[in-house]
């Protein structure tokens, strides 16, 4: 009996099946899709991160000239007195032909000569202590300037918002793609069950218990999802370095920027799939072998 278990220990699951060439091959698609969705949502959360920052380090004033002062005079007088005040660290008035080169790509030429150009200023804050709103618009009202502060908050929720979403999406990816690799493992176990039904009466008639033959098929397909693992990381992470170092693709890092230290989350990519190979596999058997739907063809 010993010799019979020995035997078939090497013989129940053999090294190569033609017919799991294809379970390799949508593993490692699955595998791949969620380390390119890994690798979206830290890209897109950096982003975020890098707009929220910009846009919290400024402000944009709006003056509005009083008395015989114009709005060039007006401006400059603003972002002196702005460049003052504790928590900025630079404040300049925008010159009107820059304004209009602002303004240009959402109105045209057409109407732009007959529009009224505001007079802006713009206020770098500091990053550290940045100077609140209320002490910048203060420190206008103490010299009787009529002026308005924009602060971004409105931009600022949207991209606080676009971010939450984009991380939700990206969870929901992995998640339908980690219940579609536990539904395909499943099947395929079904699948070999089914396959080597004979063998597996013959090793229940000589004693071999369901969690022995369980393991095999755990140890299978637990192995065969650790290399497409590999395969799959392997190719997202070919994909995010020739995204990185091609130059035609310099503009579409503006939107996702990629960074070498993103290649860390791949590593527990392969060890995942063998996770969930392994559990799904000793499920799904144990339960076949349980409730003897073996010989009823399952």
């Amino acid at each position: 009996m010993i010799k019979t278990f020995s035997l078939y220990r090497n013989d129940l699951l053999p090294q190569q099946d033609a017919r799991e060439i294809s379970l390799h091959y949508v593993i490692a698609v699955l595998c791949f899709l969620a380390s390119l969705a890994a690798l979206g949502a830290l890209a897109s959360d950096r982003a975020a991160s890098g707009w929220s920052r910009e846009i919290r380090a400024e402000v944009t004033v709006q003056v509005r000239p009083t008395g015989l002062e114009s709005g060039s005079m007006a401006a400059a007088r603003a972002a002196e007195l702005l460049a003052g005040v504790r928590g900025v660290e630079e404040a300049a008035a925008v010159e009107p032909e820059k304004a209009k080169e602002l303004i240009r790509p959402w109105l045209g030429d057409a109407i732009l000569n007959d529009l009224p150009i505001p007079n802006l200023v713009t206020v770098r804050l500091d990053p550290d202590h940045p100077a609140r709103p209320d002490a910048l618009m203060s420190a206008l009202s103490a010299r009787d300037m009529d002026a308005s502060i924009d602060d971004h908050s409105i931009w600022l929720r949207d991209i606080e918002q676009a971010a939450l979403i984009i991380r939700l999406i990206s969870v929901s990816i992995f998640l339908l793609i980690a219940t579609a690799a536990a539904a395909i493992v499943g099947f395929a176990t079904r699948a070999g069950l089914t396959a080597r039904a004979n063998i597996i009466e013959v090793l229940s008639l000589c004693g071999a218990s369901d969690w022995f033959i369980a393991r095999r098929f755990q140890v299978r397909f637990a192995q065969m999802a650790g290399v497409a693992g590999l395969i799959g990381a392997g190719a997202a992470a070919l994909v995010m370095g020739v995204l990185k170092t091609t130059a035609l693709s310099q503009s579409f890092l503006l939107a996702l920027p990629f960074s070498w230290y993103d290649l860390l989350i791949l590593i527990p990519c392969p060890v995942l799939a063998v996770l969930i190979a392994a559990f799904t596999a000793r499920t799904v058997t144990l339960k076949i072998l349980g409730a003897g739907l073996l010989g009823e063809g399952v």
